[in-house]
């Protein structure tokens, strides 16, 4: 529908278009809109799951302190292909990790850290860096 200028000074066309935006006032949003949709209860496993666990190691080479050994790393899915890592080591920060798939490898997708772990040679190994601090664990199977 096209209204002209001049239907809106007779009143004809504005009357239809209060109309109209009063339907748009009247419909509720709906929830699906309004919240990201949940996951599906048997939702297939994504890298984030696969990653999921808890680590030991050490840190290798830190530019901010110096190595450290026994440092427990948590690695949480927190979304799709999206993982919370965390530590009991104060110096390397909780962040969250966006991972994608180069080849058989499980890597961080556009960030600053490094998160590697190779399914297919070693799966139970993590590499990581984290605020300029290299780290190399393994996965606790306890």
């Amino acid at each position: 529908m096209i209204i002209e200028a001049s239907d809106l000074r007779e009143g004809y066309g504005m009357m239809r278009l209060v109309r109209l935006a009063s339907l748009f006032l009247l419909v509720p949003v709906p929830a699906a809109l309004a919240q990201p949709a949940p996951e599906a209860p048997g939702r297939a496993a994504d890298l984030a799951d696969f990653a999921a666990g808890n680590y030991v190691g050490d840190v290798i080479s830190d530019a901010r302190g110096s190595s450290r050994s026994d440092v427990a790393i948590t690695v949480q899915r927190v979304g799709p292909n999206l993982v919370e890592v965390s530590s009991n080591y104060s110096r390397i920060p909780t962040v969250r990790i966006q991972l994608t798939q180069a080849m058989s490898a499980v890597v961080a997708e556009g960030s600053d850290h490094v998160f590697l772990i190779q399914r297919d040679s070693d799966p139970d190994q993590l590499s990581l860096t984290i605020d300029d601090a290299s780290l190399s664990v393994r996965r606790r199977r306890d």
